[in-house]
């Protein structure tokens, strides 16, 4: 049952109420490491807006340590983004199931070793403050890009100016008054999304209350209570991490991919590409994975397109070649 949950909640098959769940989840991290952040280094590292700001008044008193901190800052949260789009779109490349899992698995190993490695502040403090500072904002970033790119860019988890002003969008909506037709034109209504709203109203009720359990957290365990929410982090991010392991070692011990080619020609038990072997018809057997289902039917489609386009410019018909199979055994 918490392998199934798991699944649902960060594997590749998405669900409207899986995303709702996800989003208010992570938005109660993102408010619990803000707060616990503050308390620790006595920054905010969940949004940029203050940040930015900051290094703007920095640079007219002419402090410049502060702005190349708070560039430093930038950076990382720009780079965490960076990295949850690279490792979505590589698995998505690769049909596995854990394209969102492995963000969130990155980021629970980052908030471990931030609650291990606790004690290292009292000997390099120099040091601690800033590399602090820097994580958190790279796996804010990290997090924040993972509910951008469920929600098609419609909701973030880490700061919430944008989700307020949302909620004032559809409050506006829904008290607006809508008149009756007038000079036999028609008015279309305005209405508000009630789902969306709610939604909203969720993920900001849920990141203040990460705010109070961080702040709660840091003041009875320090900054070691980010290892209990790493924990969750793992076990939710689990299960699809796990499904992905499991189809990797099954190829690497599996047979490679056999061409039957024609009696007069030996069997080759190699490798190859559409692109190598155009001529190619493509089986598939009824245990494969949806992974391999999905290769085998980009294969076959790409092979059909390619004999298409040489029966067009010859206009002699497909070419007498002998069939071949392509069968992940």
């Amino acid at each position: 049952m918490l392998a199934k949950y798991s699944r649902r909640l960060t594997g590749k098959a998405r669900t409207y109420s899986a995303n709702v769940e996800l989003a208010c989840f992570l938005s109660f991290v993102a408010g619990a490491i803000n707060a616990g952040g503050f308390f620790a280094v006595g920054e905010y590292t969940s949004h940029m807006t203050g940040i930015v700001s900051h290094m703007a008044d920095m640079l007219t008193i002419g402090d410049l340590e502060y702005l190349f901190w708070g560039l430093g800052a930038l950076m990382a949260f720009i780079a965490g983004s960076a990295c949850t789009s690279m490792i979505i779109n590589f698995a998505r490349h690769r049909y596995w199931q854990s394209e969102y899992a492995l963000p969130i698995f990155i980021e629970a190993n980052g908030l471990i070793f931030f609650g291990v490695m606790d004690g290292l502040q009292l000997n390099v403090s120099w040091l601690w403050t800033p590399f602090t500072v820097a994580t958190l904002c790279f796996i804010m970033g990290l997090q924040n890009a993972i509910i951008t790119d469920i929600s098609n860019y419609k909701l973030r988890s880490t700061h919430m100016t944008g989700t307020v002003t949302d909620i004032g969008i559809e409050l506006g909506k829904a008290f607006y008054w809508n008149r009756a037709d007038r000079d036999g034109q028609k008015v279309h209504p305005v209405r508000a999304n009630m789902k969306k709203l709610w939604l909203l109203v969720e993920v900001l009720i849920l990141f203040f209350i990460g705010g109070v359990s961080g702040a709660i957290g840091y003041s009875y365990f320090g900054f070691s209570f980010t290892v209990y929410v790493g924990l969750v982090l793992l076990y939710i991010s689990s299960t699809p991490l796990l499904d992905d392991l499991r189809q990797i070692v099954k190829r690497l011990n599996s047979p490679p991919v056999v061409f039957d080619s024609a009696p007069e020609m030996e069997k080759e038990n190699v490798i190859a590409t559409p692109e190598d072997r155009p001529d190619i018809t493509v089986t598939w057997k009824d245990d494969l994975s949806p992974a391999d289902w999905a290769e085998a039917q980009e294969a076959e489609i790409w092979a059909l397109d390619h004999r298409e386009l040489l029966e067009a410019e010859t206009n002699e018909g497909p070419e007498e070649t002998p069939a071949k199979t392509w069968m992940r055994q």
